[in-house]
């Protein structure tokens, strides 16, 4: 099969500062927005952080979306605006709906940030359906040994969101999607789930070959076309991200941390922070300004 026929692109992340450190941005690409509804989607890391030093995201608003934290190594500490206080640890997730608006922080704990460490995971964020958008905010944290595990012949997969191969996470979401960790050893094969029209995958670490023998390196996402077989097998030790699901049901507009159906609603969200109308963090009174643009 010719890679067109397979893949519908493959995106090259950017580098983005947040907090002090870079990530790898993948989504939104400027010929990809969205992929199902992930419509945001960071490799942080892997960073090590000399002791004394981490991570310091300051308090900032959301709308429109839910935000996952997946970790492969590290901790992150999680305030919101709710009240709840959270270490997010490695795979555990950490699922928090802004829906009508929340403020949260991610931070390095004290204890954390007083040894040396490696921060190494991703942060996605999921576009909420229209009759979502201004739902009340909320927080599910699960623990890694709450998630489906899927383990085949070289294969160990996490299931952090969504139903796949039979399965379905514990996790609430609003659409119909699915999320995976997959961890594949040298030679181990994958066929990725076809009951969705938007699919794609993430290489972590290691390379992967598609079915069509083109291949996809690390750092890179591999956007598949609808209704196609894709199969994979791993180069080496290789982590790959699964995600996608069924499309959104209309066009969203991204601005800053804000994700919203009509231009009208992002305004709102923008003079709400600038006049401090959403709700404060408990326990941490910084705050990260409206961009100038």
């Amino acid at each position: 099969m010719d890679s067109s026929e397979l893949v519908s692109l493959i995106i090259e992340p950017r580098a983005k500062d947040v907090g002090g450190f870079d990530v790898r941005r993948v989504l939104p690409f400027r010929n990809r927005r969205t992929v199902g509804p992930f419509i945001f989607f960071d490799h942080m890391g892997p960073v090590d952080f000399p002791s004394g030093q981490g991570i310091d995201v300051r308090p900032h608003p959301h709308i429109g979306l839910a935000t996952v934290t997946y970790l492969f190594e590290g901790e992150i500490f999680h305030r919101d605006s709710l009240g709840v206080e959270q270490a997010i640890q490695p795979g555990a997730v950490n699922w928090m709906v802004a829906g009508r608006g929340i403020v949260h922080s991610e931070r390095t704990a004290p204890e954390e940030r007083a040894k040396a460490g490696r921060l190494n995971g991703i942060q996605s964020w999921i576009a909420l359906p229209l009759s979502h958008e201004e739902s009340e905010p909320s927080f599910q944290h699960h623990p890694a040994n709450s998630l489906p595990v899927i383990e085949g012949e070289g294969v160990r997969m996490c299931l952090i969101a969504g139903a796949a191969y039979g399965k379905r996470s514990p996790v609430e979401t609003p659409s119909a999607m699915f999320y995976l960790d997959a961890q594949l050893s040298d030679g181990a094969e994958l066929v990725l789930p076809d009951a969705y029209e938007e699919r794609a995958l993430y290489v972590a670490e290691g390379e992967v070959r598609l079915s069509d023998g083109s291949l996809v390196k690390e750092g890179t996402m591999a956007v598949f076309h609808p209704s196609v077989n894709v199969g994979l097998s791993a180069r080496e030790k290789t982590r790959v991200m699964l995600l996608g699901g069924a499309p959104l049901d209309g066009k969203r507009h991204l601005w800053w941390n804000f994700v919203a159906s009509t231009p009208e609603r992002l305004e709102q969200a923008k003079a709400d922070w600038k006049n401090g109308r959403f709700d404060k963090v408990p326990g941490d009174d910084e705050f990260i300004p409206l961009p100038e643009n």
